[in-house]
């Protein structure tokens, strides 16, 4: 009997260790992985999402005036919705925690230096950073540079 709660308690706590993610600044930003989700990417607002599919926003988040969407510039195009940025979806491989502090910090500043506008959206799982559609090339480059200083 103790060896199957001895079982249960590591099954618990490496599930609880699987879902934690990295909060070590330097591993974050040495193997950060930096990879660009093919397509174009919009931020749009609407008030009501009834008659957009679900499958196809990216990321929504509600604000008091309306609610924001990411959709496929393409999806957007298709359902008439306005926007103003062409962005570019670069997503960072590492488990990040929820609670790790200074990632943001560090390539939002890394970025800046380079006058690259960066609009950051954090995932359970993953960093996501849309970019100007004209930087996605320079952005890479210069997170791969921040990446290998470490």
């Amino acid at each position: 009997m103790r060896a199957l709660v001895v079982l249960k308690k590591t099954v618990i706590l490496s599930k609880i260790d699987s879902m934690s993610g990295e909060k070590k600044l330097s591993v974050l930003i040495k193997e950060m992985k930096p990879f660009i989700n093919k397509g174009e990417y919009v931020f749009t607002t609407v008030k009501d999402i009834s008659n957009i599919n679900k499958e196809n926003i990216i990321g929504q988040f509600k604000e008091t005036e309306r609610i924001n969407l990411i959709l496929e510039k393409e999806v957007a195009d298709n359902l008439e919705l306005t926007y103003s940025f062409i962005a570019s979806w670069i997503t960072l491989k590492i488990h990040s925690a929820l609670d790790a502090v200074g990632l943001t910090a560090a390539f939002s500043s890394e970025l800046t230096k380079y006058n690259i506008s960066c609009n950051i959206i954090a995932g359970f799982y993953h960093d996501h950073i849309f970019v100007d559609k004209k930087d996605e090339a320079k952005a890479i480059e210069v997170l791969v540079n921040l990446s290998n200083q470490y």
